[in-house]
């Protein structure tokens, strides 16, 4: 089922570049047809937010304020969310809400001889707008992850929208933002709600950010809204690294392989070892462990595709392709995985040791499930509290400190024939000696 590649065939690096291969450029009707709906609702406010809402999730309604969700709406859809779920959640948010609180970032000064002060100040968003996928695909872990850093950071306000096609919610995915305390939820889904957060309604007020996860047409909305607002990523589908050795139950290798594959079809699998006999066990593990699994036909459509086990000479060859890959999670299942995380470069998180299941990190581990995927990980990270705050750069000059840089930047300025800005620095030259 898993195509086998090995490092040392002529064509390897061929073969592992077609591997990772995915589509970039997305279909130009589903762009316009984006394009357009931004464009309406822009233009239109919340009477195309309703148009859309009814065509696209069956949902009818007089006003886009009835389609947020009431504290009483709340309370009643929270409640039948029975104790053991509701447990799960407060606990799995209380770890999110730990690990996030070391992230948190302070203002800082600091004076120089001369009584320079130079320094940053940090400020949370005042406004963030949390899209969450709704109907099949309900997660209240997303909702968790995106909400509790933005909480952590002081947020001023927190925006869900969550579609519920055909009146369908999922009391989890409520109770989830009850938890980590979203302020207002509205049920509306698709590029409309992401242009509605992006420039505002009568009824959506606009944001300054969007983040959390979403189909083709809410990535691409994010991709287009871009600059209008910040947005935390363009996430692709989700994907898995596996270094492993004998150490390593088989069933095990097997089983997180299958727990990325389940995602969807185009969810990416790969397993890399230095060990014929791990291939042949993990191939045993797959084949005996697969008819059991509810999402079969999504996990082998995905396997198929996208997955392949990699063999290569060594662990360190095993280190430089993950390098080359960087995948959104790397699972480090090997003997000593401690002196492979030293050389890992470019993962968004890396599962240390054979007990630390990638799935642990989605729901409760504590650091964030929202992270760089397509090989991103080289240059950006996970969502954390630093995305829910901004910087500003703090410069007061001291009359001594203002002539000693007057000179710097009066030489530069004139050098780049900007003779306002020599000028400007040159009147706080000799400033002290007055």
């Amino acid at each position: 089922m898993m195509r086998i590649l090995d490092s040392s065939q002529s064509d390897f690096n061929k073969q592992l570049t077609a591997l990772l291969f995915r589509e970039g450029e997305e279909d130009r009707a589903l762009e316009e047809t984006v394009r357009g709906v931004i464009s309406a609702v822009r233009q239109r406010g919340d009477a195309a937010v309703l148009e859309y809402t009814s065509r696209f999730d069956n949902l009818d309604a007089k006003s886009v304020a009835e389609l947020e969700l009431s504290t009483a709406q709340i309370e009643t859809i929270t409640a039948k969310v029975g104790a053991e779920l509701a447990q799960a959640i407060n606990d799995a948010a209380h770890r999110i809400r730990q690990f996030h609180k070391k992230e948190m970032a302070d203002s800082w000064h600091s004076q120089e001889p001369n009584g320079t002060v130079l320094g940053q100040k940090i400020t949370p968003l005042e406004r963030v707008g949390l899209y969450v996928p709704g109907g099949k695909a309900a997660y209240p872990s997303s909702v968790l992850m995106t909400a509790v850093p933005a909480r952590v950071a002081d947020v001023g306000e927190i925006i869900m929208t969550v579609p519920t096609p055909n009146k369908e919610i999922n009391p989890a995915v409520v109770f989830a933002a009850k938890t980590a305390g979203v302020d207002r939820i509205f049920t509306l889904g698709g590029a409309q709600a992401i242009a509605a957060l992006a420039y505002g309604t009568d009824t959506v007020p606009e944001v300054d950010k969007i983040v959390g996860p979403g189909n083709i047409y809410v990535a691409l909305a994010k991709k287009l809204v871009f600059g209008k607002v910040g947005i935390d990523m363009i996430a692709g589908p989700s994907e898995v690294v596996v270094i492993c050795d004998h150490s390593v139950d088989p069933e095990w290798i097997a089983m997180d392989l299958f727990a990325q594959a389940e995602h969807d079809e185009l969810a990416q699998s790969i397993a890399i070892t230095d060990s014929a006999q791990v291939i042949e066990a993990v191939q045993d593990a797959i084949d005996r462990l697969l008819p059991q699994m509810e999402r079969r036909t999504i996990i082998e459509t995905a396997l198929s595709r996208q997955g392949a086990i990699i063999k290569v000479e060594s662990m360190q060859q095993a280190v430089e392709i993950s390098n080359r890959i960087a995948p959104e999670h790397l699972e480090l299942m090997v003997t000593q995985p401690e002196r492979l995380l030293e050389q890992i470069r470019h993962a968004g998180a890396i599962f240390v040791g054979p007990y630390s299941a990638e799935s642990l990190g989605d729901y409760c581990a504590g650091p964030n499930h929202v992270l760089p995927t397509a090989g991103t990980a080289r240059f950006s990270s996970p969502l954390g509290v630093y995305d829910f705050q901004k910087r500003s750069s703090v410069i007061q000059a001291s009359p001594e400190g203002a002539s000693d840089m007057a000179k710097i930047a009066s030489v530069l300025a004139r050098c780049e024939g900007l003779t306002a800005h020599a000028r400007s620095a040159e009147y706080r030259l000799n400033t002290s000696q007055e």
